[in-house]
């Protein structure tokens, strides 16, 4: 019987072993996407506990917890003592073996402070007391200290348009800053026109972009603006929530009359939003193209299902869910229409649903062109970043792609102690190459599949988002 979690976690072969520890192990990590905030990272932040690092956002947590019965005072409660969360999570943990969250906690304790014990409720008390210790007396816990640790090349976080940018500036002042921080440009308050916050968004981008926004073109030139003003920032990507892809096509003056009306309280038809939506992101798609900026696009959630809780908790608190729409036609127009122009920029393309990987991979297969692994299918999102999830990604882009050529893995957390992932992510990996090897499938080359294990876990990425 194999020790629990050992150093061949998820290694089912010798092959698999070898690809691993001596190709993918010590690569550097280029987190591309993820929702870490920079103010945050400008300010080294040091916890306090463990219960502040783990339960203080992650919402994949608080939907397990509310699974186990736990009272949401100890989920997402501000007055309820952090030992008593924290058991609360213990609890919750013994229950989730065969969840994700199970392997990432446990990870998690052995990389950051050397814990191998489980945790459960018995250990509860002395895990706490120890991880704390560490976090109070240990620099390297630090979010410096943190990224140095875990080799972190790069961090693309998650930033509105109408940010001024001040605390990347902030980190790009600080010589001995580890790892590069890079704005992210998400731009989805600015196409959502369905919203009821709409308008007040709309001033709020005219102010930050110094213009008046008058109409749907004066969006895009604001949009286009900020855009230029994150490049100049080492802006690298874009990302987009879509829940399926826009495909309406509208001339300018009907756009812009779609957006008056929005403007004068008047309600829109799904028809004019879409055709709000697909005339602004075919704007930035080219813009994204001009300038060489990844194009992500993240696709079929539903989010903010239970009406009483949003009310209460607001938005990404663990009441969103797996869409189940249909990709392919539309997104097939949507690409198809800036190919026309040669304007189809270097795109991932993600859905929170399986069903949707064949379309995705397959209609990006034809847009293929000038540069290795231009069009991307995103590595398994959300609910489906689990084992099988990673395993039937990996395997679908083999069959219908270049695996070689994968961009890899992605936190997409709003926790430091999420590094392990990439870990994760890489013994996966390295299990199927070296399985294909064993068994006869693929040629038993180290050198050449260890080149490629080294591609997808970091150099991919980084020729992608730089080259």
């Amino acid at each position: 019987m194999k020790q629990f979690m050992d150093e061949n976690f998820l290694l089912k072969t010798k092959t698999a072993q070898i690809l691993y520890h001596d190709y993918a192990k010590d690569a550097m990590i280029y987190d591309y996407h993820c929702h870490l905030i920079p103010q945050e990272i400008a300010e080294n932040k040091r916890f306090t506990t463990i219960t502040d690092a783990w339960l203080g956002g992650d919402h994949y947590k608080w939907r397990a917890m509310r699974a186990n019965g736990v009272d949401e005072a100890l989920v997402t409660g501000k007055n309820a003592d952090p030992f008593d969360k924290f058991v609360a999570w213990a609890d919750t943990l013994e229950r989730a073996m065969g969840n994700p969250l199970y392997h990432w906690t446990h990870l998690e304790l052995q990389r950051y402070f050397s814990i191998t014990e489980p945790l459960n409720k018995r250990s509860a008390k002395a895990i706490y007391d120890e991880a704390n210790r560490q976090f109070k007396e240990n620099e390297a816990l630090s979010v410096k200290g943190i990224m140095k640790h875990f080799k972190v090349y790069a961090v693309g976080t998650t930033d509105d348009p109408a940010d001024d940018l001040a605390w990347h500036k902030n980190i790009a002042g600080q010589k001995d800053f580890p790892s590069k921080i890079i704005p992210s440009y998400r731009p989805d308050k600015a196409l959502n026109i369905e919203k009821d916050d709409f308008a007040a968004y709309i001033e709020k981008l005219a102010a930050s972009a110094k213009m008046d926004i008058a109409s749907a073109s004066d969006v895009v030139s604001a949009l286009i603006k900020r855009l230029e003003f994150f490049v100049s920032m080492g802006c690298k990507a874009s990302d987009h929530a879509l829940v399926s892809s826009v495909a309406v096509f509208k001339s300018e003056a009907e756009v812009n009359a779609i957006f008056a009306k929005k403007m004068e309280g008047t309600p829109l038809t799904e028809e004019e939003v879409e055709a709000y939506k697909t005339f602004v992101l075919t704007a930035l798609a080219r813009a994204y193209t001009k300038y060489d900026i990844a194009m992500q696009l993240h696709f079929a959630a539903i989010r903010d299902n239970n009406g009483r809780m949003f009310a209460a908790l607001g938005p990404d608190t663990g009441y969103d869910a797996t869409h189940d729409t249909n990709l392919a036609a539309k997104l097939s127009a949507f690409l198809n229409n800036l190919s026309l122009t040669g304007e189809v920029p270097k795109t991932i393309l993600y859905s929170l649903n399986p069903k949707d990987y064949y379309t995705l991979a397959t209609l990006m297969g034809c847009y293929q062109d000038g540069r290795p692994g231009k069009m991307q299918l995103g590595s398994a999102w959300w609910f489906a970043d689990h084992k099988d999830g990673m395993e039937e990604q990996i395997q679908l882009l083999a069959n219908t792609g270049l695996l070689s050529r994968f961009v890899g893995m992605l936190t997409d957390s709003r926790s430091f102690l999420s590094y392990p992932r990439h870990e994760y992510f890489r013994r996966i990996l390295c299990n199927i190459w070296g399985g294909w090897a064993e068994n006869g499938e693929i040629p038993y080359d180290l050198e050449l599949l260890g080149g490629f294990v080294r591609d997808i876990s970091f150099n991919n990425a980084k020729a992608y988002f730089e080259g």
